[in-house]
């Protein structure tokens, strides 16, 4: 499964932390029964990578690390069956990690700077990140000009209300968020959230 393909999948990726392993499974059914089935576990908690290998028990969830630093984190988050991987930066060590293994990866950008090293390395799939922080729609807007060969999933700072504008870009493909799954939200509202994620469009 290519990085494209993922993308592709749903409107919205879920961009998740979790702290409670009991959680994992609950939380990955309500998401793919809702229409959300690429599920990014970020690396920020201590059971992440066995949440990472609950969660890929699910049937029809498709699940990878985010927050993934370095090569330690990649090589940690392919030893859990992460599916993609995604981070919130690119380094020029960390791209050929993840080149090397062969795995889906989307790399977080907030520059034409590191845009144009993600060119350079072979790629052209990118998490505009910390979207709304860097500058929102107009600064992904600027960026994606010079660079038409890139597709981006945008993350950080984006809600239910905002993900249709930023759906409306051309060369986004979808967004990531956090509203899909509040924390203390049971799995029949978490299930409600990603149905209503699910089916979000740019504006007409």
């Amino acid at each position: 499964m290519t990085i494209e393909r993922i993308m592709r999948t749903a409107p919205v990726i879920p961009v998740l932390v979790i702290d409670d392993l009991d959680q994992a499974v609950p939380l990955a059914q309500a998401l793919v029964a809702g229409g959300l089935p690429v599920l990014e576990v970020t690396l920020r908690t201590p059971v992440a990578l066995d949440v990472i290998r609950a969660m890929k028990q699910v049937p029809g969830a498709i699940v990878g690390a985010g927050t993934v630093n370095g090569p330690h984190d990649l090589d940690a988050a392919l030893a859990a069956g992460s599916e993609f991987i995604v981070s919130p930066g690119l380094t020029e060590t960390l791209g050929r990690a993840a080149i090397e293994a062969k795995v889906p990866f989307l790399p977080g950008v907030s520059s034409a700077g590191d845009i144009m090293r993600g060119i350079e390395l072979g790629l052209n799939h990118f998490k505009f990140f910390p979207a709304v922080a860097a500058g929102g729609i107009p600064a992904l807007k600027a960026l994606a000009g010079p660079f038409g060969q890139c597709l981006f999933c945008p993350t950080g700072g984006i809600t239910a209300e905002s993900a249709p504008d930023w759906l409306a870009i051309d060369p986004v493909l979808c967004v990531g968020g956090s509203w899909v799954a509040p924390k203390g939200a049971s799995p029949e509202e978490i299930e409600g959230l990603a149905r209503a994620a699910a089916s979000v469009k740019a504006p007409a």
